[in-house]
């Protein structure tokens, strides 16, 4: 006799009512120990394996849960950090501001040349540019691959800065007077290559969001980046008012 009931009697598709079940569930807190598996929601609720997998596959989309074929499903967890997508945002102050102690491992800062971020610069192809290439830290966990170009003329005096624990965006403003006043930015989700995964340290059912931004100072593009940040560290909001 199956322990949870649903209604077989035309009240809609069971795979709906049993992903609405669980999500109440997930929001009562009832999953904090774990999440069922499989076959013990096909046994609790007296359905087919397939109901199941269609319920899981609509959770999972939702951000609710982390469902594999052939693991265990598990709640998915609160991000650490969460970012408006309202303001001209600095990823280090979103991680101060949720708590965590931000930190980076430089990987690159030097000077070079890159056409096709130049291209997005609106600069020359042979146009020097400075390149910080950092992992950063929260909470002393990986959380994102960050890369950004400046152009030299106007962002040398960083060259020999210590990006371990401040922000490109403080440093630049301290060093040259230069402040991003606007930003463009496209977020995509993706997958991860395998060095990628090794360098966040995240597993196989970890997606990761792709940001691009052009940010500008006074009209002038001054910076290009892509961060790679974990999807499962990392989530975006936004507000809007509804016209009538």
């Amino acid at each position: 006799m199956p322990a949870r009931v649903l209604d077989r009697s035309g009240g809609g598709p069971l795979w709906r009512q049993l992903q609405d079940d669980l999500v109440g569930r997930l929001r009562s807190g009832e999953f904090t120990l774990g999440f069922p598996g499989e076959l013990r929601l096909v046994r609790d609720y007296g359905v087919s394996r397939h109901t199941v997998r269609q319920a899981l596959q609509r959770l999972r989309a939702d951000g609710l849960v982390l469902a594999e074929r052939g693991r265990q499903p598990r709640v998915a967890p609160a991000a650490d950090v969460v970012q408006p997508l309202d303001t001209l945002y600095s990823l280090f102050a979103s991680v101060e501001a949720a708590g965590l102690e931000q930190r980076s491992a430089v990987r690159v800062l030097d000077t070079r040349a890159d056409g096709v971020v130049a291209d997005q610069l609106g600069l020359e192809g042979s146009t020097p540019l400075l390149h910080l290439e950092r992992l950063r830290l929260a909470g002393g966990e990986p959380l994102a691959i960050d890369r950004a170009w400046l152009p030299a003329d106007l962002a040398g005096p960083l060259v020999d800065a210590d990006f371990t624990r401040t922000s490109l965006y403080a440093v630049l403003a301290e060093r040259t007077g230069v402040r991003l006043d606007h930003s463009r930015e496209t977020i995509k989700a993706v997958v991860p290559t395998a060095a990628e995964r090794a360098l966040l340290r995240c597993g196989p059912d970890v997606a990761c969001l792709s940001i691009h931004r052009l940010g500008l100072a006074g009209g002038r593009p001054v910076e290009w980046r892509h961060t790679l940040v974990r999807g499962d560290r990392y989530a975006v909001t936004t507000e809007s008012k509804v016209s009538r």
